[in-house]
């Protein structure tokens, strides 16, 4: 799977990489216009043709509702503008990053069956809208903070920072495999490590007291849950 291709796109459009990023559109185009062609990640990347009850192994079949949220939500942090302020840019960046938490919490509710972890996903769902109630004034309040960092600079530290929370993302993810709680178990374990990393950019490089006492908290609770879906993926790995 192009993979690399999909987020370093995301990455570039929303300044956060290089101003040299260059793109090879032409492939992942022409794969859509040929009706007769089945979806397939070697040739494009987009994640969302993957279904979560038929690929393992590398098969595939229909569309995964976790691949096409997790595409859904580097889709709208691609589309986002960085103003180059740390404190603003993070908490824009990350309430799109917990909305597609709470996305994919809706679907483990929706489609899982482990009692484990749908009380996880109950959790994060209810953790992160009352995160996203208080990152909204505050993002609102930093539209108009002077900037302080500089987006389109590789060497930043603040962009260099965010740029590794997306490559070990990318690097982590998942294949899918039958059990759609093994695969929420994993794709949140990859999506909640990507929020850590962003936390502790924010943390490094923030000015705002309000939010870095908020990335602190995120830090906290999603190592804790990072450790605890270890612990139910060890113990569940006849669900591979």
């Amino acid at each position: 799977m192009k993979k690399s291709a999909f987020f370093l796109a995301a990455l570039c459009s929303g300044t956060l990489l290089l101003g040299s990023c260059s793109s090879d559109k032409t492939a992942d185009t022409t794969a859509t216009t040929t009706e007769t062609t089945a979806p397939d990640a070697t040739t494009s990347g987009d994640m969302a043709g993957m279904d979560d009850s038929k690929m393992a192994e590398g098969g595939m079949a229909g569309a995964s509702p976790l691949m096409a949220s997790m595409n859904d939500m580097m889709g709208k942090m691609e589309a986002m503008k960085m103003k180059g302020n740390t404190d603003h840019d993070f908490a824009h960046m990350m309430m799109e990053h917990h909305q597609g938490a709470v996305a994919m919490a809706d679907i483990e509710l929706r489609d899982g069956k482990d009692a484990t972890m749908k009380q996880m996903a109950e959790k994060i769902k209810a953790d992160q809208q009352k995160e996203l109630g208080e990152l909204a004034p505050i993002a609102e309040r930093l539209d108009s903070a002077p900037s302080n960092y500089k987006p389109m600079d590789p060497a930043d530290p603040f962009t260099s920072k965010m740029k590794m929370s997306m490559d070990g993302m990318m690097q982590n993810m998942p294949k899918m495999v039958a059990d759609p709680d093994m695969n929420f178990n994993m794709m949140m374990t990859v999506h909640h490590q990507s929020a850590v990393d962003m936390a502790k950019a924010e943390l490094a490089h923030g000015k705002d007291t309000k939010l870095k006492a908020i990335a602190q908290m995120m830090v906290d609770a999603q190592q804790k849950e990072i450790a605890e879906f270890k612990a139910w993926h060890d113990k569940n790995a006849d669900k591979m």
